[in-house]
């Protein structure tokens, strides 16, 4: 029978030194790793954000008075409201082109996949304000696009300045947030569960209300959240594609500060921008959390979707 020599020390330690790490260990490592991403996060985020509560609260006398103000105030309303609205319109655009593109690009074969994904990040490789230079040619009474509309009898129009053409410019800006989101999520969606339905009798529009929709609605969630969220701070494109009747509420925030020279009042209105994307983000969080409860009640429980 072969007898085998106990380990040596050398390989004790290596054996020792290749074991996973102890509860304790990894906590502190992770706290390392961490600390850099909190460190940005408290000095470019939370510091500014407490500075502005600050602000508004004592700039110019202590107290509530610059968000009564907003309450009180018929154009801060007003472009509140503009705001909230023009950043669902342009949510809603960007949903109805972005979901079938994205469903495009799932069944497309692999060469015209790279096409479709390169033409969703081409805007990327632009300035922002080149491209929004070139919306404000192009939306011009004698533009490109109310030539076209004029060659097909619809035109022209009078788009630059106007709700509409400042709709048309955010949604051409927001459209990747949604495509590849979307896009995202339809790649993970096994598609013999729509074939599935499809055996069982299902018509093909029912099966996809059914089945392909619910599972892609994450990826909805996430697109339309994050083209929410930037549209309501969103100031490059309003300003420059838009006029005065079109200001939004960054706009407004920045003739609070450069105009009337009113801090404590830019900063209220900051504060209930950031509040009113709270409080967006969590509702979309807790719409997700409660479909997807339903979702998984009805999948344990053998009902259908």
């Amino acid at each position: 029978m072969a007898v085998t020599s106990p380990p040596s020390a050398t390989a004790r330690t290596t054996i020792r030194t290749t074991s996973p790490p102890s509860g304790r260990t990894a906590w502190r490592l992770g706290i390392l790793l961490a600390a850099p991403a909190v460190v940005v996060l408290v000095v470019f985020f939370v510091v500014p954000a407490l500075r502005l509560l600050w602000l508004s609260v004592t700039d110019p006398e202590p107290g509530f008075g610059n968000y009564a103000a907003i309450v009180t105030d018929d154009v801060a309303i007003t472009v509140v409201l503009r705001t909230l609205g023009m950043a669902a319109i342009v949510t809603v655009v960007c949903l109805l082109f972005a979901y079938p593109y994205a469903y495009l690009m799932t069944i497309a074969a692999p060469r015209w996949r790279a096409v479709l994904t390169g033409v969703v990040l081409l805007p990327f490789w632009t300035s922002l304000m080149a491209r929004t230079f070139a919306w404000v040619v192009l939306l011009q009474d004698n533009g490109v696009v109310n030539d076209l509309l004029r060659a097909i009898g619809l035109g022209p129009l009078h788009l630059l300045g106007t709700t509409a053409g400042v709709t048309l410019a955010m949604a051409q800006v927001m459209l990747p947030f949604v495509v590849l989101p979307v896009y995202t999520t339809m790649r993970g969606i096994d598609r013999r569960l729509v074939d599935a339905a499809l055996s069982l009798g299902a018509r093909p529009a029912i099966a996809f209300l059914r089945v392909y929709l619910p599972l892609s609605l994450p990826g909805v969630a996430a697109g339309a959240t994050l083209v929410m969220v930037l549209s309501l701070g969103f100031y490059v494109t309003p300003s420059l594609v838009g006029s005065p009747q079109q200001s939004m509420l960054a706009q407004f925030i920045s003739v609070q500060v450069n105009q009337l020279v009113d801090f404590g009042g830019a900063g209220a209105l900051a504060v209930a921008l950031l509040v009113l994307t709270l409080l967006l983000v969590g509702g979309v969080q807790f719409a997700t959390r409660t479909r997807g409860a339903r979702v998984t009640g009805a999948m344990t429980g053998g009902a259908p979707l």
